[in-house]
């Protein structure tokens, strides 16, 4: 029969039991992973709040144009300036659209690094997350950045909606100047019904076909940009045009096509290193703590003072931006009196960083 009332030291884990260590916080296996499971519910519903606002702005661009297209079509007077105006609104829409768009990103692009490096990975071979996923979450949280510039989000908003909104609404418009206050028998008298005031007809015509060939301009340009894969977006190879056309976008005056990280308009999202030199009496326990805790290595360097004359150690550290705040833990902890330089560096490559095989130079 079993204990009813186990002793508290059976519910200990056994002292070899394997335990999450990170940052030099000591975890268990469990209690990390719950809490990953909080952070990524949290970041699920703040996705969602913002899918939320998207939605709700484009609600605001059909109700307008629906409004303005329903005045202008049912009234007996030549009210086609409504659905101009109205097409201004819908643009300020687009914009604050596109804005919300880049917010929407930013969560969605913390969840898809949970699910893709940290989820996923306890699903296949080897089961341990991607070695940069931790860093690159955590640059996002210290450094918040928009991972999708305004124009590619602006051309993603308009084609998967505005697209038909402005659609209508040049439709509409055409159909208006045509059938008031009669069916227009010329192209003549369309042109001439098209004036605006003072303006002339052929002035309206061309700034309209400016104005929406702009906006499908930026739309077409902006497809084959792909900074951030936070939703699932379409694929286009299946349209002989458009896909030939972004192949030419991605194609160098080699006629090679470029890397994907290489795209017109994508930047790469790149790890922010730094360089820490640490000028220590103690450099064997300063370095034995990096070791240990930040599973890092250095290099030793031997100086001398220049006012008193003495020998002096400098230990050299690369570290990420989001372990600066570690290193300086463990000197102050260990040597109070050491002196540390924290320098930006351009780049590190080796072990632990970028590949140094991958860093292959372009050719001029």
């Amino acid at each position: 029969m079993t204990d009813s009332n186990p002793d508290p030291e059976n519910l200990m884990p056994p002292p070899d039991e394997s335990v999450w260590s990170y940052r030099g916080y000591h975890l268990r296996s469990s209690e990390f992973t719950t809490a990953m499971a909080h952070f990524y519910r949290a970041e699920i519903h703040r996705s969602n709040t913002w899918r939320m606002r998207l939605d709700n702005t484009t609600n605001w661009a059909v109700v307008a144009t629906s409004a303005a297209v329903s005045f202008a079509l049912s009234s007996p007077q030549n009210h086609y300036g409504v659905i101009i105006l109205n097409s201004l609104l819908v643009t300020i829409f687009l914009w604050i659209e596109a804005r919300r768009y880049r917010y929407y990103e930013l969560w969605s692009l913390r969840t898809r690094l949970m699910e893709t490096d940290f989820f996923a990975a306890m699903l296949v071979p080897p089961f341990t997350p991607h070695p940069e996923w931790a860093e690159n979450l955590s640059e996002s949280l210290l450094s918040p950045e928009f991972p999708i510039s305004m124009w590619e989000a602006l051309g993603r908003r308009f084609r998967r909606n505005y697209f038909w909104i402005f659609l209508v609404l040049g439709i509409a418009w055409a159909f208006k100047v045509y059938i008031h206050p009669v069916p227009a028998l010329t192209w003549v008298d369309f042109v001439n019904r098209a004036a605006l005031g003072n303006i002339s007809g052929w002035t309206m015509i061309t700034i309209g076909l400016i104005f929406n060939g702009l906006l499908i301009l930026a739309g077409v340009l902006t497809a084959g940009l792909t900074q951030t894969s936070g939703e699932v977006l379409p694929k286009f190879g299946d349209v002989p045009v458009l896909d030939a056309l972004w192949r030419a976008m991605r194609t160098n005056r080699r006629g090679e096509e470029v890397a994907p990280s290489q795209k017109i308009g994508q930047t790469s999202r790149r790890r922010r290193t730094i360089l820490a030199l640490v000028v220590t009496d103690n450099p064997q326990a300063v370095s034995q703590k990096i070791i240990q805790e930040m599973k890092h290595s250095g290099t030793l360097l031997h100086g001398q003072g220049i006012y008193t004359q003495t020998d002096r150690d400098v230990l050299l550290v690369a570290l990420t931006v989001s372990e600066a705040a570690h290193l300086k833990a463990i000197v102050r902890t260990e040597d109070p009196q050491a002196f540390v330089i924290v320098v930006p560096a351009q780049e590190v490559l080796g072990r632990g960083f970028k590949p140094l095989t991958a860093n292959k130079e372009v050719n001029k």
